[in-house]
């Protein structure tokens, strides 16, 4: 007998789920690592790394907290960094790293000689996947300080934090990290694919732009992580890291914006806002022309640029989004629950390269979840999009092939699934009725247009009916039905039209001020020929219904052509008449 699961149980499952999914996104942020002091100073003229340690050991470098985001100043010629382990030392094997991985290079000064420890170098022994990572010789004692410069950079340094970790423990971070990075960009990499194909498929735009987008962050996060360079090993970066993230940068807000111009329907709900969307493009576009053009004026200003734009630009989308969203706008709402989560962490992430929040050193991996879940939103909405879409479409082709009066096929709808019917399947008999209503004009003449509509909806849904689910109706114009009965004999097809013509009797609608004159039906009917369209056997139909007319109305007629006394098809047709007095029942 199974145990029941007891409330307690349950907590406890939610519990373990909640620290799994805490424990990713913190990447194991609660181990074994070994205590560190730190201390920096800039790099001066005829620094020496033994100069540096002789200040260290006198107290006359900075000191700060390695455990927490430290911001270093951009200096001409870089800065020094001492990293001291303290007590309890650990003598084992141990691995240096540095996170979030700085966009520069920064040279460790081991037993071995310096080191330079970058992103894009690939003949490092050890790698650290989304940090960078020193391997401290064995040779090199635990409580040995460790002399780190960081190269000049022309960019806003970015803050770092450094632990010293046992290899074990560093191989267990390193593939959390994997798995975490691996999972968000494979997620974002599927949805892309999946844009592209409904772009392809679907010939919409929207798709095409919403892939970039997504593409031009994975490429963003990508590089400043250093997932292109491990474990992707794309060499062919090599050296253009800080490039490629400004580019990516700027399409991808270039990207967004003709997204959510186009997904968010501005042009509809937000018609004032859709001109400055598109420049914020058109600027975007611009800045990366300047950014990789060979002109160093150009350059820098596209790089001075960069930052204020995007700011303009993430209020500009936000405002937009909101004001689209008010207006009825559905999917604006997708964009912002999407977007705004990202928006919020770009901004924290910015706060925290200006020395706000050391603490918070999970923000640059949060911005990987933030992307995957961005993505997966704003992939719902799209499915969302085109579901409605596709309602919308059906809605109206439904209105483009049926009558507005009595909802059934209008002329254009049953004449196209008519031809479908006609040039499918095997050759079988199928019977054409054309049906007409007799004294129709007068019941509008006397009653008025009123009466007359709805005796045609009347008659229209006795009809329908009537027939049988797979028969096709329409109304052919005015007064006038068709009807097309597939696998019909001559015999059944004259047995359905003599009930049709009985039903509408027995409807009793007055046709004029004698209460005695009803209206009634004449109908006319043709068996399909070979080489037979719909035209030639809804004329022919048409000239029996007319027939049945010139005999009395309510009543059918059958068009035939009689065989000559020698088998052959004389030049003029006969027309057979099933008459339908109305007296009958």
């Amino acid at each position: 007998m199974a145990t029941p699961i007891t409330m307690t149980d349950r907590g406890r499952h939610a519990r373990s789920w909640l620290g799994f999914v805490l424990g990713l996104l913190c990447l194991g942020a609660v181990h074994a690592a070994t205590p560190l002091n730190g201390a920096w100073r800039d790099v001066r003229p005829g620094d020496t790394a033994q100069a540096v340690m002789n200040d260290y050991r006198l107290g006359l470098l900075k000191p700060f907290d390695p455990s927490v985001l430290q911001r270093f100043p951009v200096a001409a010629v870089g800065t020094w960094v001492v990293i001291a382990p303290q007590p309890p030392w650990d003598n084992g094997e141990r691995v240096l790293t540095i996170y979030p991985p700085p966009l520069g290079t920064a040279t460790v000064f081991g037993p071995d000689g310096p080191r330079s420890l970058a992103l894009d170098d690939f003949s490092a022994p050890a790698h650290g996947h989304g940090r960078l990572a020193w391997r401290v010789p064995a040779a090199m004692a635990g409580s040995a300080p460790i002399l780190l410069r960081f190269e000049p950079s022309s960019t806003l340094s970015a803050p770092v934090r450094f632990e010293l970790q046992p290899w074990n423990d560093y191989l267990q971070q390193d593939a959390h990290w994997l798995t975490l990075a691996s999972a968000c960009l494979a997620v974002m990499l599927a949805m892309v694919l999946m844009a592209l194909c409904f772009a392809l498929m679907l010939r919409d735009v929207t798709y095409a732009w919403y892939a970039g987008y997504i593409l031009c962050y994975m490429l963003i996060q990508g590089v400043q992580t250093g997932f292109v360079f491990h474990p992707l090993q794309w060499r062919w970066l090599s050296g253009l890291a800080l490039t490629s993230a400004t580019v990516a940068i700027a399409l991808s807000v270039a990207f967004a914006s003709l997204f959510m111009m186009r997904f968010c329907e501005l042009q509809r709900h937000a018609p004032l806002l859709r001109v400055p969307v598109i420049a914020l493009a058109v600027g975007m576009i611009q800045l990366v022309l300047m950014r990789l053009s060979h002109v160093p004026l150009l350059i820098e200003a596209a790089q001075i640029l960069l930052n204020p734009l995007l700011l303009l630009g993430a209020v500009l989308m936000l405002v937009a989004a909101v004001v689209a969203g008010v207006r009825g706008s559905r999917q604006a709402w997708f964009f912002l629950a999407g977007w705004t989560p990202l928006l919020l962490l770009t901004a924290l992430t910015s706060a925290q390269a200006n020395g706000a929040l050391p603490e918070f050193a999970w923000l640059n991996d949060a911005s990987l979840a933030g992307g995957a879940f961005e993505a997966i939103v704003l992939s719902l909405g799209l499915a969302d999009r085109a579901l409605r879409l596709r309602q919308d479409r059906d809605v109206v082709r439904i209105l483009a092939d049926h009558d507005a009066l009595t909802e059934v096929y209008n002329r254009r709808g049953w004449s196209e699934r008519a031809r479908v019917l006609l040039a499918s399947g095997p050759p079988r008999p199928i019977a054409a009725l054309f049906l007409d209503l007799d004294h129709f004009k007068l019941l509008n003449d006397r009653q008025g247009h009123s009466a007359g509509d709805q005796a045609l909806v009347a008659v229209a849904n006795a009809l329908a009916h009537e027939l049988r689910p797979g028969d096709l109706f329409g109304r052919y114009g005015g007064e006038e039905f068709v009807a097309l009965l597939d696998s019909t004999q001559v015999e059944q097809a004259m047995h359905v039209a003599t009930r049709l013509c009985r039903r509408v009797h027995r409807l009793e609608l007055p046709a004029g001020d004698d209460a005695s004159l009803l209206l009634s039906i004449s109908i006319g009917v043709a068996m399909r020929r070979d080489g037979d369209d719909v035209d030639s056997l809804i004329e022919r139909a048409d000239q029996a219904m007319y027939t049945a007319k010139l005999n009395g109305r309510n009543r059918v007629c059958l068009y035939s052509v009689p065989k000559t006394a020698a088998g052959g098809a004389a030049a003029a047709p006969r027309l057979h008449v099933v008459e339908k007095r109305s007296g009958d029942s």
